[in-house]
């Protein structure tokens, strides 16, 4: 399946471009970078030496998919990567 707006929550982050476009803590609208890392709860962005631990349930994300701006809500991603880009099965991540 190639990575389009439509099945980005079903696809690997790590390496894409993204920006925190809102989050429950103002301190962290605005950071942008590359997911470096990703957890059940928690996206890693880079940028340079500096990595920021944002919560996916309370921000909002905006990745950068050729050229064209994705907007997703934090909570769609909140699963186990693993289990979230499963591409068979009984998933909620169809």
């Amino acid at each position: 399946m190639p990575l389009t707006p439509a099945t980005l929550t079903r696809h690997e982050l790590i390496g894409l471009p993204v920006r925190v476009a809102a989050a429950s803590n103002p301190d962290l609208v605005g950071i942008e970078g590359e997911v470096v890392m990703e957890t059940t709860q928690m996206l890693s962005v880079g940028r340079g030496e500096r990595v920021w631990q944002v919560p996916k349930a309370d921000a909002t994300f905006a990745f950068d998919i050729d050229g064209e701006t994705v907007t997703v809500e934090g909570d769609r991603l909140v699963a186990r990567p693993a289990r979230r880009t499963e591409r068979t099965g009984d998933s909620k991540w169809r």
